[in-house]
């Protein structure tokens, strides 16, 4: 879709809200740029396959190109960096954890274009020197290599953007990336909260976008666990109690032992204004992690235990249905399609969502719950129609990109919806 007029204006109060404009970020050299030995340290695995990766990635591109305003980072990026002082300020930050001397220098000659790519995929260690030569490290500036995860560094809240704090020290230009964006670019008209400060009250605060999922205007859920810590919860408590109005926070905990549920959005994704994707064996079965709810009424704060996140969305006149990542037969099968990203599902409109077509089981369940199953490359040549179904699933290839340990949802960023009535 064209941006030209386009409403750009931050408004994001649902997971499921027509979806108006969305951030992406198609991966370059950054992705490919890992060895064996520096992949565990990028949080990854095992390495992708660019050219595969990048392939499947198109088809979540095209789809999204098909139904909304769709923003490439990298170009937002070059936007704001032709403004010296956003230039200046944000090569500084950059290099302020920096052990090359000459990095500055180097990032400061580049034009928006060059410097906008050099932030993203890194600047390779010049050897002029017999400390840089004998240095290990390919990179003075390392690439971003997780930064096609766009949904995790920044989080659209309401009518402003919250800049995340990141479990891990590789990922935290991402975040100084999203934050000059948001700071910056007009268009997007918001006010930022940064959790990326560096003061000792801030000290033990981590949190990130996959772990927060807007239910309504009045309600957001939290999962902490990996990412996302009690202390980034607190955060988003103490903002809330400034604004003197009544909003409920369902905190969950998660698993830390596994990657796959490294967000609530790996357990938890919304659907519909009916349903919901989960994966049974920690949203719903008797476990110890725990679901807490988080009462905060005109600043004053009330937490207890629920039974689980379900029931206490009903407490809250939020009835959901759920839909059962892998299936509801085999606890091999769940397993299976949950570490493929089997429940993390993105929805470009209320009962219309996109996912892996891999996890055949999960896209069963959602058939038999009456989505119509739509794969990818139909919609881009215009063989199939969303707006002519009630509900729908569209299926995008993810036999390389699911190895990156993500989904739909982990890979777009939305900053527009439109309202929704409850």
């Amino acid at each position: 879709m064209s941006l030209q007029n386009a409403n750009l204006k931050v408004n994001v109060n649902s997971e499921i809200g027509e979806l108006e404009a969305v951030i992406v970020h198609t991966m370059g050299s950054e992705v490919e740029n890992m060895t064996p030995e520096n992949a565990e340290r990028a949080l990854y695995s095992d390495i992708l396959n660019l050219s595969v990766a990048k392939q499947e990635f198109s088809q979540l591109k095209g789809v999204l190109e098909k139904v909304t305003n769709v923003l490439e980072v990298g170009d937002l990026l070059t936007d704001i960096l032709k403004n010296d002082k956003v230039k200046v300020g944000l090569i500084e930050k950059v290099c302020s954890c920096c052990d090359d001397p000459h990095l500055r220098e180097l990032l400061d000659a580049l034009d928006p274009v060059k410097l906008s790519s050099a932030l993203i995929e890194g600047v390779p260690m010049s050897r002029d020197s017999l400390t840089r030569f004998l240095n290990e490290q390919r990179f003075a500036l390392r690439p971003l290599h997780n930064f096609f995860f766009m949904r995790d560094a920044s989080i659209s809240l309401g009518n402003q953007v919250l800049v995340s704090k990141m479990a891990n020290q590789v990922r935290e230009r991402e975040s100084q990336i999203m934050e000059a964006i948001f700071d910056y670019y007009p268009q997007f008209d918001t006010q930022t909260i940064s959790a990326n400060r560096r003061d000792r009250h801030y000290r033990n605060i981590t949190i990130e976008g996959g772990d927060v999922l807007i239910g309504r205007e009045d309600l957001t859920l939290i999962g902490i666990g990996a990412r996302t810590s009690p202390q980034g919860v607190d955060l988003i408590v103490e903002k809330l109690k400034n604004q003197k109005k009544k909003h409920d926070i369902l905190v969950q905990e998660l698993p830390t032992g596994r990657e796959s549920f490294i967000h609530l959005d790996m357990v938890f994704t919304f659907l519909s204004q009916e349903e919901c994707m989960v994966y049974e064996p920690v949203v719903l079965q008797p476990n110890r992690f725990k679901t807490i709810h988080i009462e905060v009424d005109n600043g004053k704060v009330a937490i207890h235990e629920e039974k689980n996140l379900l029931e206490s969305l009903a407490k809250l006149k939020m009835e959901l249905k759920p839909i059962y990542c892998g299936g509801q037969d085999d606890i091999w099968t769940q397993e299976r399609e949950q570490w493929h990203s089997g429940a993390n599902f993105f929805a470009i409109g209320p009962g219309k969502v996109i996912g892996y077509g891999r996890n055949v089981k999960t896209i069963e369940e959602l058939n038999n719950a009456g989505y119509e199953v739509i794969e990818a490359e139909d919609l881009i040549k215009g063989l199939k129609n969303i707006n002519e179904y009630t509900k729908s699933v569209i299926t995008i290839a993810g036999s390389e990109l699911s190895r990156g340990g993500g989904g739909a949802r982990c890979m777009t960023m939305p900053v527009r919806r439109k309202d929704l009535t409850w």
